[in-house]
């Protein structure tokens, strides 16, 4: 298991999580071979996803080891438990889970925990998370990340929801530790007509988008 540091690492490194959200298992793993060629490692299978344990399980074995896998949309302890023994090496939650924080720190794995308002957000990281996922971040755009980032600058934010090549680097500037990026990159039309190139295509324009900001 990667220590908590290096997963962290990496993740501000590239700058951006790909979300992969699926009605089945079918093609996440040619999908998570695409977003790879487009030029990215981290990549978070959401539990919402039938068959996402084995889909984690199955990505971690076959693809290159300098792509992180994680799991998302963790509401408990019980799943992130789950995910984190299936190879899981980052969590990521859409709501306030103080449980999952724990679990992450038994486990040496690092969370990323959903909140928007103030109080959430100090309530995760007086509690250990190791960053916020701000969601859903285009609700109240760029002002309001730098809005919450004014009172509380020591916290890391991963916006998420709505993130795409379009307004990344905006995000990239208001501050955001990384971005997480779901339909933007792989969505169920592109997985039903089984583009790949599409896939690759989409990673490698975000992956511009970052390195406008961070070269």
């Amino acid at each position: 298991m990667l220590l908590k540091l290096t997963v962290l690492n990496r993740m501000y490194a590239e700058g951006l999580i790909a979300i992969l959200r699926a009605e089945s298992a079918a093609g996440l793993l040619d999908a998570a071979q695409a977003l790879h060629a487009g030029g990215m490692s981290v990549i978070e299978v959401t539990m919402t996803t039938p068959g996402a344990l084995e889909v984690i399980q199955q990505a971690r074995a076959q693809t290159d080891t300098e792509v992180l896998f994680g799991a998302g949309s963790v509401v408990d302890s019980e799943t992130a438990r789950l995910a984190i023994l299936a190879g899981a090496q980052f969590i990521v939650t859409p709501v306030l889970a103080v449980d999952v924080i724990r679990t992450g720190s038994r486990y040496g794995v690092p969370v990323i925990m959903g909140c928007y308002t103030p109080t959430e957000i100090k309530t995760a990281w007086e509690q250990g998370a190791d960053l916020i996922k701000l969601f859903p971040a285009t609700a109240g755009g760029t002002a309001y990340l730098k809005a919450v980032r004014a009172p509380l600058p020591q916290v890391a934010f991963v916006p998420t929801g709505g993130i795409h090549a379009g307004n990344a680097a905006e995000f990239l500037q208001a501050g955001a530790f990384a971005l997480g990026v779901g339909d933007a990159l792989v969505n169920s039309a592109l997985l039903a007509a089984g583009d790949l190139a599409e896939i690759t295509r989409r990673a490698q324009a975000l992956r511009a988008a970052v390195q406008s900001v961070r070269p």
